[in-house]
């Protein structure tokens, strides 16, 4: 009797070969069930497609950021694919990475998500080896400047160089189609804190950390304090944010290292007054999830 996996490389192979697309192997293995050993079962497949006849997709609107709850699937502390294990992030909050970008289309479309959606190719989404299920995040082609906002609803690229993978659809937007990769800059996006923006309110706080800094604009404040804009895993990334933030405050910007992480702030702001104007000022350029640290921190 052949085995599932035998008849599975037949149905395959039947099914013809497709373009490279983003060279998609493995997305869900982990949330599926399916051992890493056996290759994901549906997911083993070595290429996309496109669709036949593509449609239009330049005018498919991006994500609105709203907020939801946690998705009850795929969100695992911790899985493990192809003998690797990856944790999952509680909070996608200050999350910024460079990294290559890769897509996948026709041969996912119609099928379950790792959160238990189904794959519309011509959806803004995305996929992600360890953002919260779902993150509203912006994606921008460092190459050409465009940027889309995407929901990371499934889990992969589990190729160890890539960063994020596509849906069609975003990809297209981003003009990384026809190379089936590109480079890309990734930036989670606080879904409370966008939407008072959309409607010109003040930023709501984050509540991912306490702010030790009272609220009085009138008064000094009791030691120079900084506001952490991200704490990210690469110094690489962490250098290119402060020039950045350099780049459009016009501020100091410093970053304080732990723990392997690197902490990217601005400041020192030594009164109290200064505070809100720069988390203005870090809003308008896409950061308004930031917050109050001490100079010790």
């Amino acid at each position: 009797m052949k085995s599932w996996w035998s008849v599975l490389c037949a149905g395959l192979l039947l099914a013809g070969c497709a373009s490279d697309g983003g060279n998609r192997t493995l997305k869900d293995a982990a949330d599926d069930g399916a051992s890493a050993g056996s290759g994901g079962g549906r997911y083993a497949m070595s290429s996309d497609a496109y669709p036949q006849q593509p449609p239009d997709v330049s005018r498919v609107p991006d994500a609105v950021p709203r907020p939801e709850p946690r998705s009850r699937a795929g969100n695992k502390s911790r899985y493990e694919v192809w003998g690797k294990t990856y944790h999952v992030m509680s909070d996608a909050s200050g999350y910024e990475r460079r990294g290559t970008a890769s897509w996948y289309g026709k041969k996912f479309h119609g099928y379950a998500t790792s959160n238990g959606e189904i794959y519309d190719m011509y959806k803004m989404s995305a996929a992600h080896r360890t953002l919260p299920l779902p993150t509203y995040a912006r994606v921008t082609n460092l190459d050409n400047g465009r940027s889309v906002i995407v929901r990371v609803n499934d889990r992969g690229p589990f190729h160890s160089e890539r960063e994020i993978d596509l849906s069609y659809a975003a990809a297209s937007r981003l003009d990384i189609l026809d190379r089936g990769t590109g480079r890309v800059r990734v930036e989670a996006i606080n879904p409370e804190a966008w939407q008072a923006r959309q409607k010109g309110q003040p930023t709501p706080p984050s509540t991912a950390e306490p702010d030790p800094v009272a609220q009085d604009s009138g008064r000094d404040a009791a030691e120079p304090v900084y506001l952490q804009v991200a704490a990210l895993g690469s110094a690489d990334n962490a250098e290119a944010l402060k020039e950045r933030l350099e780049g459009a405050l016009s501020r100091p910007v410093r970053i304080a290292s732990a723990a392997g992480l690197y902490r990217v702030q601005v400041g020192p702001l030594k009164h109290a007054d200064q505070i809100d104007p720069v988390r203005g000022q870090l809003s308008r350029v896409g950061f308004g999830q930031a917050f109050v640290v001490n100079g010790a921190d």
